[in-house]
Protein backbone atom coordinates (compact mmCIF):
# COMPACT_ATOMS: atom_id res chain seq x y z
CA UNK A 1 0.00 0.00 0.00
CA UNK A 2 3.05 2.59 0.66
CA UNK A 3 3.88 1.98 -2.76
CA UNK A 4 0.60 2.71 -4.17
CA UNK A 5 0.55 6.56 -1.78
CA UNK A 6 4.05 6.84 -3.75
CA UNK A 7 2.69 6.83 -6.69
CA UNK A 8 -0.17 8.92 -5.31
CA UNK A 9 2.18 11.55 -4.06
CA UNK A 10 3.98 11.63 -7.43
CA UNK A 11 0.67 12.40 -9.44
CA UNK A 12 -0.34 14.67 -7.45
CA UNK A 13 3.06 16.44 -7.70
CA UNK A 14 2.35 16.35 -11.53
CA UNK A 15 -1.18 17.76 -11.25
CA UNK A 16 0.02 20.69 -9.13
CA UNK A 17 -1.34 19.95 -6.33
CA UNK A 18 -5.05 20.90 -7.66
CA UNK A 19 -7.27 19.33 -4.74
CA UNK A 20 -4.92 20.80 -1.51
CA UNK A 21 -7.74 22.38 0.95
CA UNK A 22 -8.89 20.12 3.45
CA UNK A 23 -13.26 19.31 3.22
CA UNK A 24 -15.35 18.66 6.35
CA UNK A 25 -18.65 17.26 5.74
CA UNK A 26 -20.05 19.73 8.66
CA UNK A 27 -18.56 22.19 6.89
CA UNK A 28 -21.91 24.40 7.13
CA UNK A 29 -20.30 24.25 11.07
CA UNK A 30 -17.20 25.61 9.56
CA UNK A 31 -18.01 28.48 8.31
CA UNK A 32 -14.92 30.76 9.65
CA UNK A 33 -12.37 28.47 7.79
CA UNK A 34 -13.95 28.87 4.52
CA UNK A 35 -15.35 32.74 5.05
CA UNK A 36 -13.36 34.80 7.25
CA UNK A 37 -16.47 37.37 6.99
CA UNK A 38 -18.35 34.99 9.24
CA UNK A 39 -16.75 36.04 11.95
CA UNK A 40 -18.79 37.43 15.03
CA UNK A 41 -22.23 36.74 13.31
CA UNK A 42 -23.69 34.90 16.50
CA UNK A 43 -24.39 37.11 19.29
CA UNK A 44 -21.70 34.93 21.57
CA UNK A 45 -18.04 33.90 21.52
CA UNK A 46 -18.24 30.66 19.08
CA UNK A 47 -15.89 27.52 19.46
CA UNK A 48 -16.34 24.39 17.21
CA UNK A 49 -14.19 21.79 16.68
CA UNK A 50 -14.48 18.95 13.92
CA UNK A 51 -12.12 15.44 13.36
CA UNK A 52 -12.89 13.95 10.50
CA UNK A 53 -11.03 10.42 9.95
CA UNK A 54 -11.66 9.87 6.10
CA UNK A 55 -11.11 6.14 4.48
CA UNK A 56 -10.32 4.59 7.29
CA UNK A 57 -8.46 1.59 7.16
CA UNK A 58 -7.04 2.74 3.92
CA UNK A 59 -3.02 3.55 4.42
CA UNK A 60 -2.09 6.70 4.46
CA UNK A 61 -5.83 8.31 4.25
CA UNK A 62 -6.50 12.23 4.83
CA UNK A 63 -6.96 12.77 8.71
CA UNK A 64 -8.38 16.52 9.06
CA UNK A 65 -9.00 18.84 12.26
CA UNK A 66 -10.40 22.07 12.68
CA UNK A 67 -10.70 24.31 15.28
CA UNK A 68 -12.65 27.81 15.15
CA UNK A 69 -13.01 30.63 17.79
CA UNK A 70 -15.06 33.65 16.54
CA UNK A 71 -16.67 36.45 18.41
CA UNK A 72 -18.64 39.71 17.57
CA UNK A 73 -16.84 43.42 19.30
CA UNK A 74 -17.93 46.75 19.07
CA UNK A 75 -21.82 45.59 19.64
CA UNK A 76 -21.86 43.68 16.34
CA UNK A 77 -20.33 46.01 14.10
CA UNK A 78 -17.24 43.78 13.72
CA UNK A 79 -16.04 40.36 14.82
CA UNK A 80 -12.65 38.63 15.32
CA UNK A 81 -12.07 34.83 14.75
CA UNK A 82 -8.78 32.37 15.24
CA UNK A 83 -8.87 29.04 13.12
CA UNK A 84 -6.80 26.10 13.46
CA UNK A 85 -6.61 23.58 10.89
CA UNK A 86 -4.41 20.44 10.53
CA UNK A 87 -4.34 18.47 7.17
CA UNK A 88 -2.50 15.58 7.18
CA UNK A 89 -2.38 13.07 4.07
CA UNK A 90 -0.17 10.20 3.94
CA UNK A 91 3.58 11.79 4.10
CA UNK A 92 2.17 15.30 3.63
CA UNK A 93 1.31 17.57 6.68
CA UNK A 94 -0.05 20.86 6.76
CA UNK A 95 -0.69 22.98 10.21
CA UNK A 96 -2.64 26.62 9.40
CA UNK A 97 -2.86 29.03 11.56
CA UNK A 98 -5.32 32.10 10.76
CA UNK A 99 -7.19 35.23 12.07
CA UNK A 100 -9.41 36.41 10.70
CA UNK A 101 -11.30 40.19 10.80
CA UNK A 102 -14.88 41.35 9.44
CA UNK A 103 -16.81 44.22 9.29
CA UNK A 104 -20.43 43.91 9.62
CA UNK A 105 -23.09 46.37 7.62
CA UNK A 106 -27.15 46.09 8.46
CA UNK A 107 -28.93 46.09 5.50
CA UNK A 108 -32.40 46.00 6.63
CA UNK A 109 -33.81 45.24 10.09
CA UNK A 110 -33.63 41.46 9.51
CA UNK A 111 -30.32 41.38 7.46
CA UNK A 112 -26.42 42.20 7.45
CA UNK A 113 -23.46 41.98 5.10
CA UNK A 114 -20.06 41.12 6.26
CA UNK A 115 -16.78 41.88 4.82
CA UNK A 116 -14.29 39.99 5.80
CA UNK A 117 -9.83 39.47 5.72
CA UNK A 118 -7.93 36.38 6.85
CA UNK A 119 -4.39 36.56 7.53
CA UNK A 120 -2.68 33.04 7.50
CA UNK A 121 0.54 30.95 7.50
CA UNK A 122 0.60 27.35 6.59
CA UNK A 123 3.25 25.48 8.10
CA UNK A 124 4.06 22.21 5.83
CA UNK A 125 6.12 19.67 5.43
CA UNK A 126 6.43 16.18 4.27
CA UNK A 127 8.20 13.18 5.05
CA UNK A 128 8.19 11.27 1.45
CA UNK A 129 11.99 9.60 2.33
CA UNK A 130 9.81 7.57 4.82
CA UNK A 131 7.97 6.08 1.84
CA UNK A 132 8.92 2.46 1.06
CA UNK A 133 9.78 2.03 -2.52
CA UNK A 134 11.11 -0.07 -5.35
CA UNK A 135 14.03 2.03 -6.25
CA UNK A 136 15.65 3.42 -3.19
CA UNK A 137 17.86 5.55 -5.05
CA UNK A 138 15.25 7.50 -6.83
CA UNK A 139 16.09 11.21 -5.94
CA UNK A 140 12.37 12.41 -6.10
CA UNK A 141 11.78 10.41 -2.68
CA UNK A 142 15.06 11.47 -0.81
CA UNK A 143 14.44 14.62 0.45
CA UNK A 144 12.05 15.60 2.61
CA UNK A 145 10.43 19.12 3.12
CA UNK A 146 9.45 21.81 5.62
CA UNK A 147 8.70 25.26 4.85
CA UNK A 148 6.30 28.31 6.56
CA UNK A 149 4.32 30.16 4.17
CA UNK A 150 2.36 33.27 4.92
CA UNK A 151 -1.11 33.92 2.70
CA UNK A 152 -4.04 36.13 3.16
CA UNK A 153 -7.87 35.38 1.83
CA UNK A 154 -11.33 37.43 2.03
CA UNK A 155 -14.89 36.73 1.76
CA UNK A 156 -18.67 38.11 1.82
CA UNK A 157 -21.71 36.81 3.78
CA UNK A 158 -25.00 37.91 3.58
CA UNK A 159 -26.89 36.35 6.20
CA UNK A 160 -30.30 36.93 7.75
CA UNK A 161 -31.82 34.97 10.89
CA UNK A 162 -33.21 31.63 8.39
CA UNK A 163 -30.95 32.13 5.19
CA UNK A 164 -26.98 32.76 4.21
CA UNK A 165 -25.38 32.96 0.81
CA UNK A 166 -21.07 33.53 1.18
CA UNK A 167 -18.34 34.03 -1.56
CA UNK A 168 -14.53 33.57 -0.64
CA UNK A 169 -11.01 32.54 -1.60
CA UNK A 170 -9.22 31.51 1.91
CA UNK A 171 -5.74 31.39 -0.10
CA UNK A 172 -5.50 33.86 -2.59
CA UNK A 173 -1.19 33.81 -2.78
CA UNK A 174 -0.30 30.80 -4.86
CA UNK A 175 2.73 29.92 -2.94
CA UNK A 176 5.64 27.61 -4.20
CA UNK A 177 5.81 24.58 -2.29
CA UNK A 178 9.20 23.36 -3.31
CA UNK A 179 11.55 25.37 -4.81
CA UNK A 180 13.29 22.63 -6.81
CA UNK A 181 9.82 21.91 -8.74
CA UNK A 182 8.27 25.77 -8.84
CA UNK A 183 5.89 24.35 -11.90
CA UNK A 184 4.75 21.10 -10.72
CA UNK A 185 4.49 22.01 -6.77
CA UNK A 186 2.52 25.01 -5.78
CA UNK A 187 -0.26 25.99 -4.03
CA UNK A 188 -3.67 26.68 -6.01
CA UNK A 189 -6.31 29.16 -4.91
CA UNK A 190 -9.64 27.46 -4.08
CA UNK A 191 -13.04 29.39 -4.33
CA UNK A 192 -16.00 28.77 -2.20
CA UNK A 193 -19.68 29.73 -2.28
CA UNK A 194 -21.75 28.33 0.54
CA UNK A 195 -25.32 28.70 1.27
CA UNK A 196 -28.09 27.67 3.35
CA UNK A 197 -32.16 28.27 4.36
CA UNK A 198 -34.23 27.23 7.18
CA UNK A 199 -37.95 26.62 6.33
CA UNK A 200 -40.51 25.96 8.74
CA UNK A 201 -42.87 22.87 8.01
CA UNK A 202 -44.77 22.22 10.80
CA UNK A 203 -44.85 23.16 14.56
CA UNK A 204 -41.75 21.57 15.56
CA UNK A 205 -40.22 20.45 12.04
CA UNK A 206 -37.65 22.52 9.82
CA UNK A 207 -36.79 21.84 6.93
CA UNK A 208 -32.73 22.76 6.51
CA UNK A 209 -31.21 22.43 2.72
CA UNK A 210 -27.22 23.70 2.73
CA UNK A 211 -25.08 23.98 -0.04
CA UNK A 212 -20.94 24.04 -1.01
CA UNK A 213 -19.28 24.90 -3.77
CA UNK A 214 -15.38 24.57 -4.69
CA UNK A 215 -13.71 25.61 -7.80
CA UNK A 216 -10.18 25.39 -8.23
CA UNK A 217 -7.77 25.45 -11.64
CA UNK A 218 -6.91 21.85 -12.69
CA UNK A 219 -9.40 19.52 -11.08
CA UNK A 220 -13.41 19.19 -11.98
CA UNK A 221 -15.70 21.58 -10.09
CA UNK A 222 -16.99 20.12 -6.33
CA UNK A 223 -20.10 20.64 -4.77
CA UNK A 224 -22.20 19.49 -1.77
CA UNK A 225 -25.56 19.32 -1.17
CA UNK A 226 -27.28 18.75 2.29
CA UNK A 227 -30.33 18.17 3.21
CA UNK A 228 -31.37 17.81 7.42
CA UNK A 229 -34.73 17.59 8.90
CA UNK A 230 -34.84 19.99 12.19
CA UNK A 231 -37.38 18.96 15.11
CA UNK A 232 -37.91 20.84 18.17
CA UNK A 233 -34.88 23.27 17.29
CA UNK A 234 -32.54 20.68 19.13
CA UNK A 235 -32.34 17.25 17.24
CA UNK A 236 -31.26 17.04 13.06
CA UNK A 237 -31.35 14.02 10.80
CA UNK A 238 -29.99 14.53 7.64
CA UNK A 239 -27.97 13.61 4.17
CA UNK A 240 -25.47 14.62 1.75
CA UNK A 241 -24.61 14.29 -1.66
CA UNK A 242 -20.91 14.86 -2.93
CA UNK A 243 -20.26 15.47 -6.41
CA UNK A 244 -17.37 12.74 -7.34
CA UNK A 245 -16.95 11.32 -4.64
CA UNK A 246 -20.14 9.59 -2.40
CA UNK A 247 -22.84 10.09 0.10
CA UNK A 248 -23.47 10.60 3.93
CA UNK A 249 -25.66 10.50 6.78
CA UNK A 250 -25.44 13.26 9.21
CA UNK A 251 -27.01 13.60 13.20
CA UNK A 252 -26.61 16.06 15.53
CA UNK A 253 -28.57 16.88 19.61
CA UNK A 254 -28.12 20.46 20.97
CA UNK A 255 -28.14 19.10 24.33
CA UNK A 256 -28.12 23.06 26.19
CA UNK A 257 -28.27 26.56 24.58
CA UNK A 258 -24.61 26.46 24.83
CA UNK A 259 -23.81 23.38 23.16
CA UNK A 260 -24.04 21.17 20.00
CA UNK A 261 -22.80 17.67 19.29
CA UNK A 262 -22.72 16.41 15.53
CA UNK A 263 -21.46 13.16 14.05
CA UNK A 264 -21.57 12.34 9.83
CA UNK A 265 -20.48 8.91 8.16
CA UNK A 266 -19.56 9.00 4.54
CA UNK A 267 -19.77 6.20 2.01
CA UNK A 268 -17.36 7.00 -0.78
CA UNK A 269 -17.63 6.11 -4.34
CA UNK A 270 -14.30 7.15 -5.51
CA UNK A 271 -12.56 4.85 -3.47
CA UNK A 272 -14.60 2.00 -3.01
CA UNK A 273 -15.89 1.82 0.48
CA UNK A 274 -16.16 -1.77 1.51
CA UNK A 275 -13.51 -3.00 -0.72
CA UNK A 276 -11.02 -0.28 0.15
CA UNK A 277 -11.93 1.27 3.24
CA UNK A 278 -14.85 1.08 5.71
CA UNK A 279 -15.91 4.83 5.01
CA UNK A 280 -15.17 8.14 6.78
CA UNK A 281 -16.42 9.47 10.19
CA UNK A 282 -16.84 12.98 11.36
CA UNK A 283 -17.41 14.40 15.08
CA UNK A 284 -18.16 18.02 15.52
CA UNK A 285 -18.73 20.32 18.81
CA UNK A 286 -19.47 23.59 18.79
CA UNK A 287 -20.06 25.56 22.34
CA UNK A 288 -21.36 29.18 22.49
CA UNK A 289 -20.10 31.02 25.50
CA UNK A 290 -22.30 34.02 26.54
CA UNK A 291 -21.46 37.21 27.66
CA UNK A 292 -22.68 37.98 30.77
CA UNK A 293 -23.87 41.59 29.54
CA UNK A 294 -26.03 39.62 26.79
CA UNK A 295 -27.19 37.02 29.83
CA UNK A 296 -28.98 34.56 26.47
CA UNK A 297 -28.69 35.09 22.54
CA UNK A 298 -31.93 36.83 21.55
CA UNK A 299 -33.00 34.35 19.02
CA UNK A 300 -31.93 31.07 17.81
CA UNK A 301 -29.05 30.93 16.09
CA UNK A 302 -29.22 28.33 12.57
CA UNK A 303 -26.29 28.84 11.15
Amino acid sequence: MKKILALIFVSLNGLAWSQQDPMFTHYMFNTLWLNPAYAGTREAMTITGINRSQWVGFDGAPLDQSLTIHTPILNGKMGLGLSVINDKIGPVKSTIIAVDVAYHIRLTKKSKLGLGIKGLVDMYSNTISSLKINNESDPSFGQNFNKTLPNAGVGIYYYRERFYVGVSTPQLLQNTLNGSLVSASQEQRHYYVIMGAVIPMAKNLKFKPTGFIKATAGAPIQGDITASFLMYDKFSLGAMYRTGDGVGALIGFQFTDQFTVGYSYDYSMANTTGKYNSGSHEVMLRYDLIYKSTRKIKSLRYF
